[in-house]
């Protein structure tokens, strides 16, 4: 079931994610999806939730107020379906792009006088990959760090982690770019994203209906099977890389 809240006090991407974050750690809510522009937000529950209690979640922050669009008994609410918005092309068009670009250049970056050297398009393509997806979420690191608080192991416990792994990536994506010790930069790369995936395949096996902060809080992007497939692709050729040296 589906209802749909009005919510103010949201100025910013920062607040829409931090508003998600806090609805989504309340018992029986699935998914909270809010749309910014409007003022309102649709949380998806197994079972109901009094508005109070939802308002209660928001007790830390009070410029933010959560009221019902119209009076509702949990017995009558609307049941309200999302799906069929977008084809799942429509839906991952953004990082499969991203990582068609990264593609073709590592490639290209790979030929050497007719001969193709292997370790340097992995290196290319792991730096164009942290490089990228780190500039996303500088865009706006406080929305990724609150996005990211809501299924990375670490970041639940320490909100922190997500605004320093935003400079981590950075770091790992110039590491690359030059060749910068690679052994301890490819460990490095295998622990941060193993650590990664568990958050991931935590929420994915539980069926959590909640935001992948991948490419930061720019992109509304759901998680899914494409976000284990991204950071284990990481960790498998940071692990190929390390055997290969």
């Amino acid at each position: 079931m589906t209802h749909t809240y009005n919510i103010t006090g949201m100025t910013c991407t920062g607040c829409r994610a931090k508003v998600q974050s806090l609805l989504s750690q309340v018992n029986h809510i699935q998914k909270v999806d809010i749309s910014l522009a409007e003022g309102t937000a649709d949380i998806t529950m197994n079972r109901h939730v009094a508005t109070a209690d939802l308002q209660e979640a928001l007790a830390a922050y009070p410029k933010y107020q959560i009221t019902d669009t119209a009076p509702h008994h949990p017995d009558t609410l609307a049941i309200v379906d999302n799906t069929g918005n977008k084809t799942w092309l429509q839906t991952y068009k953004p990082i499969l792009l991203i990582f068609g670009y990264i593609t073709v250049v590592a490639f290209i970056a790979g030929y050497h006088a007719k001969s193709f050297d292997i370790m340097t398009a992995m290196r290319i393509f792991m730096s164009g990959f942290f490089l990228v997806f780190s500039f996303f979420k500088l865009l706006d690191v406080e929305g990724f760090a609150d996005s990211y608080a809501m299924y990375d192991v670490v970041a639940r416990k320490w909100h922190g982690w997500g605004r320093l792994y935003v400079f981590i990536e950075l770091g790992l994506g110039l590491a690359f770019a030059f060749n910068f010790t690679p052994y301890i930069v490819n460990i490095v790369t295998i622990v941060i994203m193993s650590i990664s995936l568990i958050g991931v395949l935590k929420s994915v096996v539980s069926k959590q209906q909640i935001r992948c902060a991948c490419l930061g809080a720019v992109f509304n992007l759901p998680m899914s099977t494409v976000t284990i497939i991204e950071d284990g692709l990481m960790i498998a050729m940071g692990v190929t890389m390390l055997l290969i040296l």
